[in-house]
């Protein structure tokens, strides 16, 4: 079994000014996981020539494998293809089948070529090229005393085609890889510590080669378990006796065992009912709704939403008495009750969710303060409602809000015949 030490590089000032989130090395460290390649380090770096030398050297020190994305663009803050070509002792030649690639894609496009973008077929002639079927950079492969660069596009989608295609394989050709297991669940309306201390005869019990993870997050905690070894079905099988233990101790609080989003297990719920739901978002803004329609399928479960922020919406759409919200004000029960009722009324379906706050920083009062909540959930025969209190700042409540809503609705679903987690 090789145990191969792997390193992330992602380039791109934009990366470290927070102007764009890093959602490379997250897909690419799934997928090395899925094949036996543990990620051990992850170095973001800016387009500086002097710190991304020093990065790929400090990881070549210790890393067997280093991906590096980003950099590989026409334009001159793009220096990732002449940096590694000086690291490696070569020099930049074209690459016809590039070339040709390059010239067909403008072509397709019905776009004039220019000297810059032809640069974009030059590599490294110490490398070994990988073919970009999305895009015009292509990947580069290095080698030196045993150990694999690969450099990639931080274009998204064209780094998972370069590594669907070439990398993936590769590694599996070039290393024999251990298997790798994980199983998750998640749970809510349960703290980290309280599940540390329910469960901490069991994971002291855990054999020495299966690990546990707590990542907490937005009123849910996932718990992972995590085994390597080279016999698959010997390490399923182990991590899935006690697995099987850890979802009964947890019972209570388990929301799923599978490792899905709340919105998910929402909609799976709904499918296996042949159900409906609708939403009627206040101080959501309709980010129930995004979290929903962000899934594939959500189509077969979710139909729709009135987002009523304004007053005038909830009366005109919802038929909130206006009487009762100039009497206890949009948040408050009596609104988000007649908010469900009228979600469910106007577009027709099995359940539906009602949400109405003050997310903040301001339009707080000492009656209702900011992060004042209330839901309400619904279905034909029944109404559920509860009030929260958040703490945080406006992104962190709203997130919140959508997540004790969904999960209001999941319990209600189940309460009326859904399957179970």
């Amino acid at each position: 079994m090789d145990n191969i030490k792997a390193s992330l590089i992602t380039i791109g000032d934009e990366l470290l000014i927070g102007q764009v989130i890093d959602t490379n090395s997250a897909w690419m460290a799934q997928q090395l996981n899925a094949i036996g390649i543990a990620v051990d380090r992850r170095v973001a770096v800016g387009d500086n020539k002097g710190i991304i030398w020093n990065a790929l050297g400090d990881e070549l020190t210790w890393a067997d494998v280093v991906l590096i994305t980003g950099g590989l663009g026409p334009t001159a803050d793009d220096i990732t293809k002449p940096l590694l070509c000086e690291y490696f002792g070569g020099k930049l030649v074209i690459d016809q089948a590039v070339l040709q690639h390059v010239e067909a894609i403008f072509a397709r496009l019905n776009r004039p070529m220019i000297d810059r973008n032809r640069k974009q077929a030059e590599v490294p002639d110490v490398c070994t090229v990988l073919h970009n079927e999305r895009g015009t950079a292509p990947g580069m492969l290095f080698e030196k005393d045993g150990k694999l660069v690969i450099s990639m596009p931080g274009v998204p989608h064209e780094m998972k085609g370069i590594m669907t295609d070439h990398v993936l394989p590769l590694l599996q050709n070039r290393f024999q890889l251990p298997c790798i297991v994980h199983r998750t669940l998640l749970t809510a309306g349960v703290g980290e510590s309280f599940l540390a201390d329910h469960i901490q005869a069991w994971e002291e019990a855990l054999p020495a080669h299966i690990k546990l993870a707590y990542l907490p997050n937005y009123g849910m905690v996932r718990l992972r378990l995590t085994a390597t070894g080279m016999e698959a079905h010997t390490v399923a099988a182990e991590v899935d006796a006690q697995f099987s233990a850890l979802a009964a101790l947890v019972a209570p609080f388990l929301v799923t065992t599978a490792d899905e989003s709340m919105a998910a297990v929402v909609l799976r719920l709904l499918q296996q009912q042949q159900a409906t739901m609708s939403t009627a978002e206040s101080c959501t803004g309709g980010y129930i709704a995004h979290l929903l329609t962000s899934l594939p399928g959500s189509s077969q479960g979710y139909w729709g939403s009135v987002v009523s922020y304004h007053n005038q919406v909830k009366e005109n759409l919802l038929g909130v008495n206006p009487h009762d919200l100039e009497a206890d004000g949009a948040v408050s029960e009596t609104v988000v009750r007649q908010m469900v009722a009228g979600a469910l009324s106007q577009l027709k379906t099995h359940y539906a969710v009602a949400v109405s706050g003050i997310m903040g920083p301001n339009g707080g009062s000492p009656l209702k303060p900011v992060g004042t909540v209330w839901v309400a959930v619904a279905s034909a025969t029944q109404v559920v409602t509860e009030n929260f209190h958040f703490r945080f700042d406006r992104t962190r409540n709203i997130e919140l809000t959508a997540t004790f809503a969904l999960n209001m609705l999941r319990k209600l679903i189940l309460s009326q015949g859904g399957a179970t987690p």
